[in-house]
């Protein structure tokens, strides 16, 4: 986590810019334990169903997926901005199955940058997460509000 003097502002941020994320791996574990709790799915819980049925095998919750994708995205990119809040996260697609041992990693781009009298921005950016074989297995859409010097130069 970076120092608060050095987050960047919404000012320092650019359309096209690519912000990588770290890692995460998926253990068999985790991938139960988490659909236990939140998304008690046969195939995401019993491995001799999940063996027997479409996907030939366990594979990780959407929600679990999503989950992966926010820790990576504010451990390697939002912790190193000044991000006010999330406004909203939209055409969220799966794309393919996260299985054990699948080791997640992923980018966000920024598409647009609305600054508004309040000393603030509206960032949109679209983030993919992909698996060990690089491979997208999620893609979204994220706006969130980040500030902006409060000195920036006004239209």
């Amino acid at each position: 986590m970076s120092d608060a003097s050095d987050r960047l502002w919404a000012d320092d941020l650019s359309v096209g810019q690519i912000f990588e994320f770290g890692e995460h791996f998926v253990s068999a574990d985790e991938l139960v334990d988490f659909a236990r709790a939140w998304d008690p799915q046969d195939f995401h819980v019993d491995p001799d169903v999940a063996e027997r049925g479409p996907y030939g095998g366990l594979i990780a919750s959407g929600l679990h997926t999503m989950s992966i994708y926010q820790k990576l995205n504010v451990t390697g990119v939002l912790t190193n901005w000044r991000v006010i809040a999330g406004k909203r996260l939209g055409d969220v697609e799966f794309l393919r199955p996260v299985r054990p041992g699948d080791t997640l990693t992923g980018s966000t781009v920024i598409d647009a940058i609305e600054f508004d009298d309040r000393d603030r921005a509206l960032v949109t950016s679209s983030a993919e997460l992909r698996n060990t074989e690089g491979k997208p297995v999620l893609r979204t859409v994220v706006e969130a509000y980040v500030h902006a010097r409060p000195d920036r130069p006004r239209d």
